[in-house]
């Protein structure tokens, strides 16, 4: 569009707010315009169309037949720019329309329970997108990514979470059968089960016990797993040891369905990162979905609930 045409725009704007204000004066008012530059724009309107729109007296204004014809289409624009102006702004003050979030399989529990405060909010709709492997945010239009571990350098805004805590679990079905470890180096003689494929066909574990000794393993996995709700149906079933990092095994672990194995030696906190794609401005739903999980992670490590989620 040229200049020469978005300056007829204006002008068929300012045409409107004349006939809705009454006057040049309490038009130039609304717009932040002096009545002289308001009878300009209105002016050239005119020389542009050929036609005058308006009678003008010392009393009044009065719309020509041309006038009331054209107002009706310069007041639709005008009426159409508002609602465009105003969806957005409740799209930054509001939440809602489709919120699009990834995270790991494990999440699903504690989503449904952080995300809660989302349902008093009728206009936003939540495609939750539970996958162990990483999504392309910017393929899949994903609004929110959680993600644990190291990240990768990329254009992508990370902002810390907090942390997931991962424990050392077997069924005690699996215990009584094979015996409990009593020291790290007990867990070569056990049966492993990896939370993820490993190409080099061994798992690294580093642990640090009570007095500060750290002892690392390499234990070859008896089965290998790409999610964590596959792990913790394994751990049930007694296939062997794994680490507890899934809502499910939290509360398998709390209810005695699984037990902790070396409760005296622990592994590193993995860090837990919500990001998104840009940085800048974002929707009201972005923002407030990010504060609902700050909020969340907040209060679960003031408990000293450390909150279990994905894989790492």
């Amino acid at each position: 569009m040229s200049d020469k045409s978005l300056d007829q725009l204006k002008r068929m704007a300012v045409f409107a707010e004349v006939v809705a204000a009454g006057s040049l004066t309490a038009a130039g008012r609304r717009l932040g315009m002096t009545p002289s530059a308001v009878s300009q724009h209105l002016r050239q309107l005119e020389q542009a169309l050929g036609l005058a729109l308006l009678h003008r007296s010392t009393r009044r204004l009065t719309l020509t037949e041309a006038g009331e014809r054209y107002h009706t289409g310069c007041a639709a624009m005008v009426g159409a720019a508002r609602e465009a102006e105003q969806a957005l702004v409740r799209l930054r003050d509001e939440p809602e329309g489709e919120l699009r979030l990834t995270a790991p399989v494990g999440f699903g529990s504690l989503l449904a329970a952080a995300l809660a405060p989302l349902r008093g909010h009728p206009k936003l709709t939540l495609c939750l997108l539970l996958d162990d492997t990483l999504i392309d945010l910017v393929e899949e239009r994903i609004d929110i990514a959680l993600r644990v571990g190291s990240l990768a350098d990329s254009s992508l805004v990370a902002r810390k979470l907090g942390v997931m805590k991962r424990q050392l679990c077997a069924s005690p079905a699996y215990l009584a059968e094979r015996g409990w470890p009593a020291h790290p180096r007990d867990l070569l003689q056990h049966d492993w089960l990896a939370s993820k494929p490993q190409t080099v066909g061994v798992d690294m574990l580093e642990l640090t016990g009570p007095e500060g000794e750290r002892q690392t393993l390499r234990l070859e996995p008896r089965v290998q797993a790409s999610q964590v709700s596959a792990l913790h149906a394994l751990y049930l079933a007694g296939w062997g040891i794994g680490m507890a990092v899934s809502e499910d095994d939290r509360t398998a672990l709390a209810e005695g369905r699984l037990l902790p194995i070396l409760p005296g030696w622990r592994m590193t906190d993995v860090p837990v990162y919500a990001v998104t794609p840009r940085r800048g401005e974002q929707p009201a739903k972005v923002r407030y979905t990010l504060e609902l999980l700050a909020a969340w992670f907040g209060e679960a490590q003031a408990a000293n609930l450390k909150p279990a989620a994905g894989a790492a």
